[in-house]
């Protein structure tokens, strides 16, 4: 990612996140991302570690794949179950126009019972926007023209 940092400590045996650069830049370019995206970066919260709408400690539930119409860019979307300790609502990602879709997945980690959201990074790219998800055992990668994250109940 540009902007937030992730890494392991060893020493802590856990992660290190840190968000402040990405926040301290985002109003240099929030204009430049598409409405959904947009509003999803900047919702109140959303690096807040102790704010129920915190992206961190979100966990994996369900991705769907992009599906391709005549030739035309599909849709995809990212379900993450909420934290029992921390959120009351789980969140899902839709993105539209998806142009790349990938996940770095390496299973290095089995100490956790669940893949969960480290932090993320949403940018502006030619295409509308990137995404970014650090996860605990991956990283999703997503090109589109927009996202919409909505919280969500989620079993």
């Amino acid at each position: 990612m540009k902007y937030v940092k992730v890494d392991w400590d060893p020493e802590l045996h856990g992660f290190r996140t840190d968000a402040r650069a990405y926040v301290a830049a985002l109003p240099e370019f929030r204009d430049a991302l598409p409405e959904g995206a947009r509003a999803f970066a900047s919702e109140a919260g959303h690096y807040d570690y102790t704010s129920e709408r915190c992206v961190k400690d979100l966990e994996l539930a369900d991705i769907t794949l992009p599906t391709t119409t005549m030739g035309r860019a599909g849709t995809a979307s990212v379900t993450y179950r909420p934290n029992r300790w921390k959120h009351s609502a789980g969140l899902r990602i839709e993105y539209t126009g998806v142009t790349h879709f990938s996940v770095d997945y390496e299973a290095s980690i089995d100490w956790m019972e669940a893949i969960t959201v480290l932090l993320d990074e949403t940018l502006p790219h030619e295409d509308g926007v990137v995404h970014r998800t650090e996860l605990t055992d991956a990283m999703i990668t997503v090109r589109c023209a927009d996202l919409r994250a909505t919280w969500v109940a989620v079993p």
